[in-house]
This record gives structure tokens, sequence and C-alpha cells, in this order.
């Protein structure tokens, strides 16, 4: 006889779990935070200063990640009217939400850091 799982069974915890994958499923990769953290931080920015600042992505990954953030209404493009055409990415308000979690991931990383290697650079 098969045991049922009782952990997951409550209302509460059954949202509480949709909602963490619904969060994961949004922010998950190596490139999300490093480009929200850097909007958060660099207010508006082209998308050549980002490629310049999140250190080790290349131009097609930014981009496809810039439209992800950008249709889950945490980043915002504006296209310039310059010549040539340049484009500014800004953290949305929505996304600047994110802002506590991305400093508390931060404070974790340090601290995990300093528990196993004994510093905080690299």
């Amino acid at each position: 006889m098969k045991k049922t799982a009782e952990i997951n069974a409550t209302q509460v915890c059954q949202v509480r779990m949709q909602a963490i994958s619904d969060a994961m499923s949004l922010l998950s990769g190596k490139w999300k935070f490093h480009i929200l953290g850097t909007l958060i931080e660099g207010n508006a920015l082209g998308f050549m200063d980002l490629l310049r600042e999140v250190k080790g992505i290349g131009t097609k990954m930014l981009s496809k990640e810039l439209q992800d953030l950008e249709v889950n209404n945490l980043v915002s493009r504006k296209v310039m009217n310059t010549k040539p055409i340049t484009v500014e990415y800004t953290i949305t308000e929505y996304g600047k939400t994110l802002s506590p979690l991305i400093d508390e991931i931060a404070k974790w990383g340090i601290d995990y850091r300093k528990s196993v290697y004994g510093k905080t650079d690299k």
C-alpha cells in the first residue's frame, strides 16, 4: 500500500508551494538576478551598458533574458529616437519589489563564502 504525502496537503501549503514554483520559474537561470540587480543599482541602462556590467553574458542570452523580464513586467524597454536607435532598460515598480530579496540573497552569499572559504572576495 502506497503512503500518500501529507506535508503539502493543506490548502495554505499548496498555495505557498505554487507561489514558490511560479517565482522560481520566473526568476530561474544564471542571469536574471544579475540583470535585475544591475538595473536596480544602475537605474536606466542601455543594452551595451548591461552587456558590460553583467560579466560573462552573451548578446543573445542578454536579449532573451531581457525579453522574458519585460514580458513578466519586471523590466521596461524604451526605444530612443536617436540615430542609431538606442534602447534603454529600466526596472519597473513591480521589479523594484525584488530589491529586498536580492539584498538577502547577496547577504546569504557573503555569509556562505565566509563560512566555506573564510573570505568574501574571489
